[in-house]
């Protein structure tokens, strides 16, 4: 087994680590089937969080490995999460029930568990359709305006705000794992000057310069501070109840510049789209949330 092969790995504990510090965070091992359900045992890591409950998007590729697993296909095509409970950090449980298998896509639900001492907790409850990008068979395509790159105003990579370097790092510890970059002008709320758009742009990366893949985009999908902090909202946590990611393509090497924004804050709710493009401009995912409104 290659070293590059190690990050996939799905089987016995005691198997040599994989060398990204985001596969050994998102390991998994296949327990046994129940019924026509497949479990597998798994860790939610510490670092992977804000202030302690860990990321939305770091789950939700935890649960995307196990998708793939038993599915056999290596893309989460379309999966929506449903978050029932804040998760710290501890040993977890997935139990994943394919629901249809046909020529192109599969389709499966998936539950995480997170085991305490008065029994197993649910968290998250999932439902994807996946397959296999690399090798399917594509279509027509049509965009309503060419887009830029890169897009929307988003500075270059090198002109960008490390988020690992910001106050933001000081709650949102997933910033230490990532090198994600935000626009310089998109991040003063963190200084107390607001910019009044809900807009954030930047780009994701890793500090360890692991490569982006399709389950990589996942936890992209939800990497960066709340685009709502830049309007005159409490900067607080921003509880998702529900996330939708759309994954379009695998990623050309090199980081992924990311777009979130919120048109929408109603009744305490608030919706957040969020668009990713590769290094060739190439749209890779799309992302929708839905969440609570920061409160004091």
């Amino acid at each position: 087994m290659s070293i590059e092969d190690l990050g996939n790995v799905v089987g016995d504990a005691d198997m040599a680590d994989p060398r990204f510090e985001f596969d050994r965070a998102t390991q998994i091992f296949r327990e046994q089937s129940l019924d026509s359900s497949v479990a597998y045992s798994a860790k939610v890591h510490p670092g992977w969080d804000i202030m302690g409950n860990a990321n939305g998007g770091y789950l939700l590729a935890l649960v995307g490995h196990a998708l793939s697993d038993a599915t056999g296909r290596p893309d989460c095509i379309t999966v929506t999460a449903h978050y029932l409970a804040p998760c710290p950090a501890g040993d977890a449980r997935i139990v994943v029930t394919p629901v249809r298998s046909g020529r192109r896509f599969a389709t499966a639900t998936a539950s995480l568990f997170l085991l305490t001492d008065t029994g197993e907790k649910e968290i998250i409850r999932v439902l994807a359709t996946l397959g296999d990008l690399a090798n399917d068979p594509g279509g027509p395509s049509h965009m309503d305006e060419h887009p830029t790159f890169p897009p929307r105003g988003l500075l270059p990579f090198s002109q960008c705000v490390g988020m690992n370097e910001s106050a933001s790092s000081n709650f949102a510890y997933i910033h230490g794992r990532l090198g994600t970059r935000a626009n310089p002008g998109d991040i003063h709320f963190r200084d107390g000057a607001k910019s009044g758009q809900a807009l954030i742009r930047g780009w994701f990366a890793f500090n360890d310069q692991r490569p982006i893949d399709t389950r990589a985009l996942l936890l992209a999908s939800d990497a960066f501070p709340p685009s709502v902090f830049n309007l005159d909202l409490p900067t607080a946590w921003v509880p998702t109840i529900e996330m939708t990611v759309h994954t379009r393509a695998i990623p050309a090497p090199g980081p992924v510049s990311c777009i979130f924004s919120t048109r929408f804050v109603q009744n305490g709710l608030l919706e957040e789209d969020g668009e990713m493009w590769d290094s060739k401009g190439v749209l890779v995912a799309q992302s929708r949330q839905l969440a609570l409104a920061p409160r004091q």
